[in-house]
């Protein structure tokens, strides 16, 4: 079975506590996709120069995070991790000639855990964690998402968590969403659905706000997107599921990439 790849916003950390339209709309995609065997996820909480997969058969729950409610920091998220999996994602990209790093013992960050909780709440699906590279290029990031589209068709469900507006000290007092926030988003999603990845590759320099929406130091949150999205490059297809803001400029949404839920 194939499966779309995913682009989610996983927001704030509190996020894992909230009910709102965007954790409904996380229960219900989870209900509608077919059961993956496991479930692969580029997360911005994993910054590191060299690909790093987590190789576990079974996780700790990270609370890489601080100052939130103690409720935050009792919340465990129990998925097991798939070896065999992860070996593949290796292999694939030692196909590629591209230097990578398996990790033993790392756990899963609150990129990983807080979106899965709404989408997978029994935490019954193998996860495995490979981290993004925010300082490569977007077109080498979609590049590397793309080595691993094969795992798509062996119904492995792959995303890439992060978001698009992330900057946390232009966050305002209310959801009103914020007319530049809303303007950046805008740009991106005629571009994702019309697959332009010209000018797409080059959003810092033609979207419009791009140095507002994404700082140089949140440009981890926008990687995964890519990630994503080359995940599903031989069908180039982009539909946007979900979109709201948080605080007015944290932008919450979700992209399908490829074949359709």
């Amino acid at each position: 079975m194939t499966l779309p790849a995913l682009f989610i916003a996983h927001g704030s950390p509190t996020l894992a506590l909230e009910s709102s339209d965007y954790t409904q709309f996380l229960n219900e995609l989870g209900d509608k996709l077919p059961a993956p065997k496991a479930i692969v996820v580029f997360t911005a909480h994993w910054d590191c120069p060299e690909p790093s997969v987590t190789m576990d058969e079974s996780h700790q729950t990270l609370h890489d995070f601080y100052g939130y409610p103690s409720a935050m920091y009792n919340i465990q998220y129990p998925a097991a991790g798939q070896t065999k999996i992860a070996d593949e994602i290796c292999a694939l990209f030692s196909r590629s000639n591209l230097p990578h790093r398996p990790v033993r013992g790392r756990g899963l960050d609150h990129g990983v855990w807080v979106p899965l909780l709404h989408m997978y709440p029994e935490a019954n699906i193998p996860v495995i964690a490979v981290s993004v590279d925010s300082l490569r290029s977007p077109q080498e990031q979609y590049d590397i998402g793309r080595m691993l589209e094969q795992l798509r068709h062996d119904n492995v469900l792959m995303i890439g968590s992060g978001g698009t507006v992330h900057n946390l000290r232009m966050l305002a007092q209310d959801d009103e969403p914020q007319d530049w926030a809303v303007e950046f988003d805008d740009w991106l999603a005629e571009r994702l659905q019309q697959w332009n990845t010209r000018e797409l590759f080059l959003y810092e320099k033609k979207a419009p706000h791009a140095r507002t929406a994404v700082p140089s130091y949140g440009m981890e949150h926008m990687a995964p997107l890519f990630y994503a999205m080359g995940a599903a490059d031989m069908s180039r297809t982009a539909k946007r599921l979900f979109q709201s803001y948080a605080c007015g400029t944290l932008s919450l949404n979700c992209w399908q990439f490829g074949d359709g839920i």
